[in-house]
């Protein structure tokens, strides 16, 4: 079963480097493009990685790790600049 990563970053530019190397290497992703999104998506998706940036819109990264971290052990690998 390919693993999924879901990526919480509103940079497209970075979006678009992460993806490519994690699909090269045989992930399925998924992609969010701020905060509210991104929890939403990992509620709903249930990835088995997050990769989450810090700055986002709409709700931080560290709020978003917060409230994931009531409800679900998922692995995060957080993004900083």
């Amino acid at each position: 079963m390919t693993q999924r990563i879901l990526i919480v970053e509103d940079e497209c530019d970075i979006v678009n480097v992460v993806k490519g190397y994690l699909e090269q290497a045989g992930y399925q992703t998924m992609t969010a493009y701020d905060g509210k999104t991104g929890l939403f998506m990992a509620r709903q998706e249930r990835p088995d990685l997050v990769v989450l940036d810090i700055m986002l819109p709409e709700m931080d990264g560290l709020e978003v790790l917060r409230r994931l971290r009531q409800e679900s052990e998922v692995y995060v690998l957080m993004l900083t600049a």
